[in-house]
């Protein structure tokens, strides 16, 4: 049998080292993820991790530094698919850019324990939690300062909800109103269909706009009898 001249003690203790610490420092990516209620928890990354050291330790085994290398530019595009999977987009809000990049991280992981890159590994699981964690309180930071609209391509999106028999009329209004006050509009698009009404999102061309006309125009197309509410918010492409 293949397997009895195959298998060496020396191999496997080393193969299973390999994969335990893969299994410890992906949890522990993965419990920090998990407390947080994200998309991709606990099981998600430790199974990551242990995959992605899986296949480099066969390449290493099969092949030496060379096989695990090719293996490893394997893994980073195959983890690649696996995190487009944890991303969410409705409308102009995108949610699990984070849960896939750190996936993404719990690999690197992986490879490196395959690897046999104990330190590498170790350290990469500090610099992930170290992101997920202590860089938290500085985003809420920045995410609280005002947007410098100078420095910042500012774009301008104004909302409005009207019932599902009115979506027509409401996205001629919306346009009509903005194009009266002379603000181009890059896009209009229907963001949520329910029970209550749809709700239509204006985006208009990156540019400075008056804060008091579109104020200006959330207050005409509330007095519209086809509109529901209407309002509008500054966001950015960086």
């Amino acid at each position: 049998m293949a397997f009895l001249h195959s298998f060496t003690l020396s191999d496997f203790l080393d193969s299973l080292v390999s994969l335990l610490g893969a299994f410890v420092l992906g949890t522990l990516i993965g419990a920090e993820r998990q407390y947080r209620q994200r998309s991709g928890g606990l099981r998600t990354h430790a199974l990551v991790a242990v995959g992605a050291s899986t296949f480099v330790d066969i390449g290493m085994h099969l092949n030496g530094n060379a096989g695990a290398t090719q293996i490893i530019a394997y893994v980073v595009s195959g983890v690649g698919f696996l995190g487009a999977g944890v991303i969410m987009k409705q409308g102009s809000n995108v949610w699990g850019l984070n849960t896939a990049a750190t996936l993404w991280c719990s690999a690197a992981v992986g490879a490196c324990a395959g690897a046999d890159l104990a330190f590498e590994a170790i350290a990469l699981t500090g610099f992930v939690l170290a992101g997920n964690t202590l860089l938290r309180p500085l985003v809420n930071a920045i995410n609280r300062a005002p947007i410098d609209k100078g420095g910042t391509e500012a774009i301008y999106d104004v909302r409005m909800r009207t019932a599902a028999d009115h979506l027509d009329d409401g996205r001629d209004l919306l346009r009509a109103e903005l194009e009266a006050a002379n603000y181009p509009v890059q896009d209009i698009e229907v963001v949520a269909r329910d029970q209550g009404g749809s709700e239509i999102v204006a985006t208009l061309v990156g540019t400075a706009a008056d804060p008091g006309e579109l104020d200006g125009i959330v207050s005409r197309l509330e007095a519209n009898p086809v509109v529901l509410s209407a309002g509008w918010n500054l966001r950015t492409t960086e």
